[in-house]
């Protein structure tokens, strides 16, 4: 598209420095190094949440920063990421805001018995969570709980530790990537449906497998969030789809996501040059989706048998290996896109492959 850039990250030869123009090598809440970027800069975006919204917020008063810092910040602590879309009116699940164990007992009766706790900063595919089940459970978890809430307050952070949220029995998952650009257009990508194995997502279906009303339901509902929360940029919505069909925000993150990657082959935009477009006020690609996709996730235990494989693939199987230096078991080193004219032609091939037998699935992720 015409663009340069620079990146900044702690780990030399980054991937993302791999493809970039120049690298600054520092921890993602250094100020004075954010500052270096910048100067260096027309314009800085952000590409995951563990960068600190104080930097954000600092490099905004000197450089332009088209999705600010307030999203940011309210999408890294999830009590006020499910407080801000409750007082705006769109549907999440029940929660609880957490400030001591004390507190879990009155949470897990007002949840009837069963509830999810979550750490509410940080924690990823399945990190920093737990199932309650019962009030045994809550005397399993308490030296786990007192041990981040500790952490919590030792990081410097003087709001809540944990959140409980009511357990919500569902059939499965959507995400959704919507784009928004200054200008106020707005786009959703089609919504992807998400397995996960072990709380780690596993694949994402285009089309995803649920009724048309269900999937417009999701679709209308990603962009409401991306109105009324201003975005600049990208937001994936992802959402619980109930056994009745009730569509509930799960999560949001500011930024291109791993469900979105089947836009790299099957879409005539893909997620990253939508952002671009984006931030810098162009208008916003088409959405189309060119064929049935599913992306499967490459973790660390599956990279050999995917190199052992790929003098043999298929045509219609695209590799997206990242550049990581160590492959660790249960690490993120890249992703596939199986583009084929049927959903079901491609998860036969990824059981027929054997790359990804180590684990068994899930429906949803919890």
């Amino acid at each position: 598209m015409g663009y340069r850039f620079r990146v900044l990250d702690p780990t030399p030869d980054a991937p993302a420095a791999q493809v970039a123009d120049g690298q600054v090598i520092a921890a993602y809440d250094d100020v004075d190094a954010a500052r270096r970027l910048a100067a260096q800069c027309d314009l800085v975006t952000y590409e995951f949440e563990n960068v600190s919204a104080a930097v954000a917020g600092a490099l905004a008063e000197t450089c332009d920063v088209p999705q600010g810092s307030e999203l940011l910040a309210i999408c890294q602590h999830r009590v006020r990421e499910k407080s801000t879309l409750a007082q705006r009116g769109l549907p999440v699940t029940p929660f609880a805001p957490i400030s001591s164990v004390g507190d879990l007992d009155e949470a897990l009766q007002r949840f009837g018995g069963r509830m999810v706790v979550k750490t509410c900063r940080g924690g990823y595919d399945g990190k920093g969570q737990w199932m309650v089940q019962s009030r045994a459970d809550v005397e399993r978890y308490a030296q786990e709980w007192a041990r981040a809430i500790d952490h919590h307050r030792a990081a410097g952070f003087d709001d809540q530790p944990l959140i409980a949220e009511a357990y919500v029995p569902f059939e499965g998952e959507l995400s959704v990537i919507v784009a928004r650009n200054r200008r106020g257009e707005v786009r959703a990508f089609p919504p992807a449906e998400n397995i996960h194995k072990r709380h780690i997502l596993h694949m994402s279906i285009v089309p995803a497998r649920y009724p048309e009303d269900v999937i417009a339901r999701a679709v209308d509902v990603a962009r409401q969030v991306a109105e009324a929360l201003g975005v600049i940029g990208l937001i994936a919505v992802e959402m619980f789809v109930t056994q009745g069909g009730e569509i509930l925000i799960n999560e949001l993150a500011p930024r291109p996501h791993n469900s979105g990657h089947y836009t790299l082959d099957a879409c005539a935009t893909s997620q990253f040059e939508q952002h671009v477009r984006a931030i810098c006020n162009l208008p916003l690609g088409d959405v189309t989706l060119y064929s049935p996709v599913v992306m499967v996730n490459v973790l660390g235990q599956h990279v050999n048998p995917l190199l052992a494989q790929m003098s043999v693939l298929p045509s219609w199987v695209k590799v997206h290996l990242y550049g990581k230096a160590e492959a660790k078991r249960d690490r993120k080193m890249g992703h596939v896109n199986i583009v084929v004219d049927e959903v079901a032609r491609a998860l036969q091939w990824v059981e027929a492959c054997g790359i990804w037998a180590d684990t068994e699935s899930a429906r949803g992720s919890g």
